[in-house]
Order: structure tokens, then C-alpha cells, then sequence
């Protein structure tokens, strides 16, 4: 039994500290870490301050768990790419996929990542440093293996990577420019269907390798 009230006692801590942490995307995203308040955040999950400030004791406390679920959720679609096994285009055609939906289903969360680069990331720049660089090497060393191969043009698989980075993520940190460009009030889901297929065509052309050079062509 007492067992049973711990493991009760934990999912009801996970389910506060979510509920908590969907608030605090939102604050953050609309205010800005300076303009964000522990008080704010916690009035609007229905919380006193000093309730919230037990599962967080500061702000800088609640903005890193924040980020740290967006850097999670980007690291393991990365790591999916670093499979020399698997097709190329396959990968990349899954990750582009992945990271539009993410955009479309969590924009507040990748707003507050954009803002905190944009600014120079000051509170996040060590966890980039250390969590994203060694991936991204890992890609790119795995890119290498795919072109050495044969399986993918020689292209400068840092900038391809930035370029997917730019043109999946802009769809949730731009949206509001995108929306009133096409004349609506948000974005639909048409829409990042349609720029999937844009997308993914832009990147399996960068990579595709000439017929000739496969061996292919008559």
C-alpha cells in the first residue's frame, strides 16, 4: 500500500508540473523571460504563488524545464538521423515531417526557443553548447557516410540542417506573418501539408544524387 501512495503521489506531481509547465510556455512565449512572472504564471494554472514556487522555487528554475522539454523533443528526432543504415531520403523526408508537426502542435514552446537564441541564449547557451553540438556532429558524420556512398549529393550537410531548422521552425515562430499573408487568422493544417510537400521536395532535391552517377542511366 505504501508503495501505491507513492506512485499516486508521483503522477499527481508529474500531472501538476505539466499543467504548470503548458502556463508558463504560453507566459513566456507572449512576455519574454523579463517580462514572465512566477505570479502570473501561476494565477493562470489556478495556483498560489507559493504553491507553484514548491515545484519550481524560481523562475529561471521553470523557463529551464521549459526549454529543456522543447531541447528533448528536437534532440530525439535528431538522433533519428543519425542512422548510416537507413535510406536517406526516408529520414529526411521523417524529419522534416517531424519537426512541422511539432511546430503546428507546440508554436508557444518553439517561440520561447526562438527568443532565447535570438537573444544570445544568455540562460540556455550551455545546454546547446553541450546537448545539441555533439549531436549535430553525428549527423553530419553520418551525412559524410551517405555521400562517401553514393546515396546522397555532396552538400554541405551543417547549412542543410540550418535550412530545415529555418524553414520547419518559421511555421510556428512566423505564423502570425504566414496567417496574414493568406488573408486568415491562424494557420491551418492544409497549410502545413502543403509546405511539407514544398519542403520535403526542396530538401530530397538537394540531395539527389545524379542517375548518371548511380550508375542508372542507359
Amino acid at each position: 500500500m505504501p508503495t501505491v501512495k507513492i506512485n499516486r503521489r508521483l503522477l499527481n506531481r508529474d500531472k501538476l508540473e505539466a499543467e504548470i509547465t503548458a502556463e508558463a510556455v504560453r507566459v513566456f512565449a507572449e512576455c519574454g523571460y523579463e517580462g514572465t512572472s512566477i505570479a502570473t504564471v501561476a494565477e493562470n494554472a489556478g495556483l498560489s504563488k507559493q504553491n507553484l514556487m514548491y515545484y519550481f522555487p524560481t523562475k529561471q528554475a521553470l523557463y529551464q524545464r521549459v526549454l529543456d522539454e522543447v531541447l528533448d523533443e528536437w534532440l530525439a528526432r535528431m538522433e533519428s538521423l543519425a542512422d548510416a543504415a537507413q535510406d536517406p531520403r526516408e529520414v529526411l523526408r521523417a524529419y522534416v515531417q517531424a519537426k512541422l508537426k511539432f511546430s503546428r502542435e507546440n508554436p508557444w514552446a518553439s517561440r520561447v526557443y526562438a527568443m532565447e537564441v535570438i537573444s544570445g541564449a544568455p540562460l540556455y547557451g550551455g545546454q546547446i553548447q553541450s546537448r545539441v553540438v555533439p549531436l549535430v556532429r553525428k549527423d553530419i558524420e553520418v551525412f559524410e557516410q551517405w555521400i562517401a556512398a553514393g546515396k546522397m549529393a555532396p552538400v554541405n550537410a551543417t547549412h542543410l540542417l540550418f535550412a530545415i531548422w529555418a524553414m520547419t521552425q518559421s511555421y510556428a515562430d512566423f505564423s502570425a506573418q504566414m496567417a496574414l499573408v493568406l488573408n486568415r487568422k491562424q494557420l491551418t493544417k492544409k497549410d502545413f501539408d502543403d509546405a511539407e510537400k514544398v519542403i520535403v521536395d526542396m530538401v530530397l532535391a538537394a540531395i539527389s544524387v545524379p542517375r548518371s552517377a548511380c550508375g542508372d542511366a542507359p
